[in-house]
């Protein structure tokens, strides 16, 4: 806590028509928040900030109020507490628009001597919010807000205004859905349904159950607390502080002293696996290391050395004193009298395949374990390790549970596993021995691939698009203007558009650039003291003059979502395959840089 922005909500891209509004050069937003808490004209709701012009607009009504409509280069921030319809305590910061009594008498407007001649006038009380007839709480009065009423015989009454909610969380925040959009170190919230700063598969579609509404701090993988994706290049994710809530929370109800379902709710005493192994103590880290402690997991019935099932496995499970088996599953009574696994078992059940062809892209069979013999996470799971490998986006692959699959092409079966110290590794699979090989794509003829010539392209002075992502060298304005350099603040100060604060935005020297993603195309400050800023006119690419890492203008034959279809020779040209010293492909790779390939931490593991 601690910024001023933090009581306000912010909304991107937006305006506000409203006629009670001052005018004022600032910054940045918080001197335009310091500007609205001082703002003596009128009750400052909200204000607008323009990063352009740096211009601030103090404005008296806020979008529950006012006409909203798009402005690229605009940003809202509105306070959070007159957007509140419910109070805090006794509510005397309540600024809700809550305007009758209890009974459902119409309040009187504060400003007004008739029916009645009050003692709390708006002159008297300037920071109490008494705008209108809205229901406010001057006086401190301990019954909550009030206010005098349009009928005669009543001067006043209470309003019902209900409780605001505490801010708290659950266990481990699984089933919070408060707004708190800020993590520890005071780092605003990337928004779940943006990928820039960071790109991410937490996606209001592939968990559609979790939740991840605005930039509100969720933990939709089992985390330990609710976190975000930060707003900051440099710092991808976050945990937020979030209260544990003081009531406890709902005990598990009926069925937890046997199996049902997957048995995540059992809170049985079984400490047995079923080959007959004693369970380790949840609070123990001998013989076998692990993240399942007890007192980080409050909700998951971690007592003892009982089965349970914290991470949506299959059935109930435990460590071993085994220190040659690390992990099993218990044996638990099913709730319906049959013997436990009957019902968990679907109702089409592939062949057992205790080997893979090929590169065991067609393997289905039940196999869980890895080379090493450690448990395979669950393809559904983001804990302990988060992916992006998961059903929903490899439809074909058949990520069950947590079976061994190959679903990229790798060179056998894998899977993440549960140990927190080993992100993923191959399975303990055999390849067939009957040398029949699994249909793999065709690989493009070589005439064709001899003809693709390989060139390096300099940097072309001519946009894509918005030009977002033009690095020419232009520096003038469509108007012949000389631009301003990024870094400097002379003689135009823009605080908010430098090469620190947008380090991936290619702000070089005085270049013409679309840092903010303006649709009307590349910009800049410029070195007219009188003319702050202005477009650059830069032509448009011809579909020839792609540059490299561009996709060519050509027709490419449509791939339906989820499927595959082979692409013509040299249109992706930024893909890399990293191939083996016998040139077998490995995994795919990035050009990122002349001399830099990004690629998966799993592939250089071996």
């Amino acid at each position: 806590k601690g910024d001023i922005l933090d009581d306000y909500l912010r909304t991107d891209g937006v305006w506000i028509l409203t006629r009670n509004k001052q005018f004022y050069k600032t910054n940045n937003e918080k001197e335009c928040a310091e500007k609205c808490e001082a703002e003596r004209n009128f009750n400052c709701r909200a204000f607008l900030f323009t990063r352009k012009k740096l211009q601030c607009l103090t404005l008296a009504e806020n979008a529950k109020m006012a006409v909203m409509f798009n402005s690229m280069d605009a940003v809202l921030y509105e306070k959070k507490i007159y957007l509140l319809q419910c109070k805090r305590g006794i509510g005397k910061d309540y600024r809700g628009t809550e305007a009758k009594t209890w009974r459902g008498i119409p309040c009187q407007k504060w400003a007004e001597k008739t029916p009645h001649n009050p003692n709390h006038t708006p002159e008297k009380h300037p920071n109490a919010g008494l705008d209108e007839n809205y229901c406010r709480n001057p006086d401190g009065d301990e019954s909550g807000p009030w206010c005098y009423t349009t009928d005669p015989a009543t001067r006043f009454d209470y309003c019902n205004i209900p409780e605001c909610e505490v801010e708290c969380m659950q266990c481990n925040g699984e089933d919070y859905h408060g707004e708190v959009s800020r993590t520890v170190s005071g780092l605003e919230c990337q928004r779940w349904d943006a990928q820039e700063p960071h790109m991410h598969g937490f996606t209001l579609k592939h968990f559609p159950e979790k939740d991840l509404k605005m930039n509100y701090c969720r933990n939709p993988d089992g985390e330990l607390r609710p976190w975000c994706f930060t707003t900051s290049p440099t710092k991808r994710w976050e945990y937020c502080n979030i209260p544990r809530c003081t009531t406890r929370p709902p005990v598990s109800g009926l069925g937890s002293q046997c199996l049902s379902g997957k048995g995540e709710d059992y809170r049985g005493r079984i400490a047995i696996t079923e080959s007959g192994n004693a369970c380790q103590q949840w609070n123990m880290q001998f013989p076998h290391r692990h993240g399942w402690i007890p007192d980080r997991y409050p909700c998951k019935g971690l007592e003892e050395n009982y089965c349970r099932n914290p991470d949506g496995e299959k059935r109930p499970w435990c460590y071993t004193i085994n220190s040659s088996v690390r992990w099993e599953y218990c044996a638990i009574p099913h709730c319906d009298g049959t013997e436990q696994g009957i019902a968990d078992v679907p109702t089409q059940v592939p062949l057992p395949e205790e080997c893979y062809r090929g590169k065991g892209q067609s393997y289905r069979g039940t196999t869980s374990i890895t080379a090493s013999g450690k448990k395979c996470q669950a393809w559904n799971s983001m804990f302990p390790h988060r992916h992006e490998k998961t059903p929903d986006r490899f439809p074909n692959a058949d990520l069950r549970e947590n079976y061994c699959r190959n679903p990229d092409g790798d060179n056998s079966p894998w899977c993440f596993t549960t140990d927190p110290s080993m992100t993923w590794e191959y399975c303990n699979l055999k390849r067939c021995d009957d040398h029949t090989h699994e249909p793999a794509p065709n690989d493009p003829p070589a005439t064709t691939a001899q003809n693709i010539g390989l060139t390096t392209l300099t940097t072309s002075d001519c946009i894509n698009g918005n030009g977002k992502d033009y690095r020419g060298t232009v520096a003038t304005t469509g108007r012949g203007r000389t631009c301003q350099e990024w870094s400097s603040q002379k003689p135009h100060s823009h605080k908010y558009f430098t090469p620190v604060t947008h380090p991936r935005a290619g702000l070089d020297k005085n270049y013409c650039r679309n840092p903010d993603g303006d649709v009307n195309g590349v910009w800049c400050f410029t070195t007219d003291p009188e003319k702050k800023w202005e477009y650059c006119e830069i032509p448009r690419c011809s579909a020839s003059e792609h540059g490299c890492g561009k996709v060519p203008m050509r027709i490419e034959r449509a791939c339906e979502q989820y499927s595959m279809c082979d692409a013509s020779p040299g249109s992706w040209p930024w893909h890399v395959s990293l191939r083996t010293s016998t040139n077998a492909h490995h995994c795919a790779g990035t050009l990122i840089h002349p001399q830099w390939v990004l690629t998966a931490a799993q592939c250089l593991q071996e």
